[in-house]
């Protein structure tokens, strides 16, 4: 019997050591941050068509900088896991007007870690992403990819958003690594 890989992302989890490098018109700069990622359980077995099981967790992220403990980031979304096929999901929205699919894999070692690897890219049709109109056209969201490392109560990720911004495709990227508290 399969073991749900969502199941230790159950908590709240508070990190300080947040780096985010970020795209700027005249020189991109690397943002110190802390944040906050509260995972929740769902409370249903969510079938589809009488071929897929589905577990999910719910979360919601919130990033302060800490120059300004100002909020520079809100994420809403669900970790989802196929029993059946055995693949990861994340679908998420940010207040920006972007929201996505993302789907891959997980991986438990032997030693208790998990890796959790999704990505989508814009226009695929099973991984995919919507954004406004003024996002399409200020700052298109062109593909993402997340990787999670879960080990106890420490979790870590870094993930990488593919956007065309200031007339550059840029490599905007956050690293973090949170305790469960």
């Amino acid at each position: 019997m399969k073991t749900n890989p969502l199941i230790g992302l159950i908590g709240t989890w508070k990190g300080d050591k947040g780096t985010d490098l970020a795209p700027k018109p005249e020189e991109d700069e690397n943002n110190p941050y802390y944040e906050t990622l509260v995972v929740e359980a769902i409370d249903m077995e969510i079938s589809n068509a009488e071929e897929q099981e589905l577990t999910a967790v719910r979360y919601h992220q919130t990033v302060f900088e800490k120059e300004t403990d100002e909020m520079s980031h809100s994420e809403t979304g669900f970790w989802i896991w196929d029993n059946i096929s055995d693949t990861i999901m994340c679908a998420f929205s940010i207040p920006r007007g972007v929201s996505l699919l993302a789907g891959g894999t997980y991986e438990k070692t032997t030693g208790g870690e998990t890796t959790i690897q999704v990505s989508s890219k814009l226009d695929d049709p099973d991984w995919g992403i919507v954004q406004s109109p003024f996002m399409r056209a200020k700052a298109k969201t062109l593909a993402f990819k997340r990787e999670l490392k879960l080990s106890g109560n420490t979790l870590s990720y870094t993930q990488e958003t593919t956007v065309e911004i200031y007339g550059k495709i840029f490599a905007h990227s956050d690293t973090n690594s949170l305790t469960k508290v």
